[in-house]
């Protein structure tokens, strides 16, 4: 076996994985406090994309270049998405808050139907260039056919922005909230946590972590089009199933593990069956564990 090829592939797998894992978190974190699968969650990443693209754009025609246009791209895709994740659940979720759990999920469907049609008329259906914006660092060069400059700043964004939410999630006063409602809503009310705020909050976190996945894996690929939240929404709730949905530790296992995988499949067997191992691993591991890796068996009462 050729070790240095297979060290390049779990390189690869785990820059991938960390990329579907900020994005499980968003679909982790709602769906522990108010029980929704949101999908239309991969189309605030695919906006969150656009808009760094757009920044960028105009930027790079006006003399700019470098990581300083890709950081100040990322701020205003953050700030987009996060107006766009709480107007999302103001106006398509809150309303049925208490209404049957198949009308939330429909509205969910139909809210990312929406988004991507938006954008296809906004912008393009067709693949647009995304500007080069990391040059490759020096240092990097004995090691850049196993990790590039590109993915080593992905590596880092994506772990310094997992520790902040986990800093977040469990000493600020808005974590502990978050948590509070998770664990019973009914409660958190009467104890005088205003719950909606705090669902907003998850909401727009969850946002922002998916534009900054938008924006990371822009300038990973170097090209961008409307349909490109689709298939990261999917793959990015199959990371969140796959380490048990709800759990944030797991979302980023998840995450993890089906990154690895897929690289993994592709580079040994064929990448045209990338897809095949992702949802075949899910497969397994829910046969195996029904509630994934890491999380618990809900017992439902009678």
């Amino acid at each position: 076996m050729d070790f240095e090829y297979l060290f390049e592939l779990l390189c690869g797998g785990v820059v991938k994985g960390s990329i579907y894992a900020l994005i499980a978190l968003g679909y982790t974190m709602v769906y522990g406090i108010i029980q929704l699968i949101n999908f239309a969650h991969g189309e605030v990443y695919m906006i969150g994309a656009f808009v760094a693209f757009i920044v960028a754009g105009i930027m790079t025609l006006t003399g700019y270049s470098g990581m300083s246009v890709l950081v100040l791209a990322a701020i205003v895709a953050v700030i987009y998405a996060a107006a766009y994740g709480y107007t999302l659940e103001k106006i398509a979720y809150r309303p049925l808050r208490k209404a049957p759990r198949l009308s939330p999920l429909i509205s969910a469907i139909g809210a990312s139907i929406f988004l991507m049609n938006y954008v296809q008329l906004a912008q393009t259906p067709d693949f647009l260039p995304f500007p080069e914006l990391v040059s490759d660092f020096d240092f990097m060069e004995p090691i850049a056919r196993y990790v590039s400059s590109v993915d080593l700043v992905i590596l880092i964004v994506t772990t310094v922005t997992m520790i902040a939410l986990t800093v977040l999630i469990k000493y600020t006063r808005i974590g502990k909230a978050m948590r509070a409602t998770q664990q019973d809503m009914v409660m958190a009310r009467l104890v005088g946590i205003n719950v909606d705020r705090v669902i907003s909050a998850t909401f727009i976190i969850g946002s922002v972590l998916a534009a900054i996945a938008g924006v990371l894996i822009a300038s990973r690929t170097g090209q961008i089009n409307s349909a490109i939240g689709f298939m990261a929404g999917i793959k990015a709730f199959t990371a969140a199933v796959l380490g048990g949905i709800g759990n944030i530790p797991g979302a980023v296992l998840g995450g993890l593990v089906l990154g690895i995988a897929e690289t993994l499949g592709a580079g040994f067997i064929s990448s045209a069956y990338e897809d095949v191992f992702a949802f075949g691993l899910l497969v397994l591991i829910l046969i195996l564990r029904p509630a994934g890796l890491l999380g618990k068996a809900v017992k439902q009462k009678v």
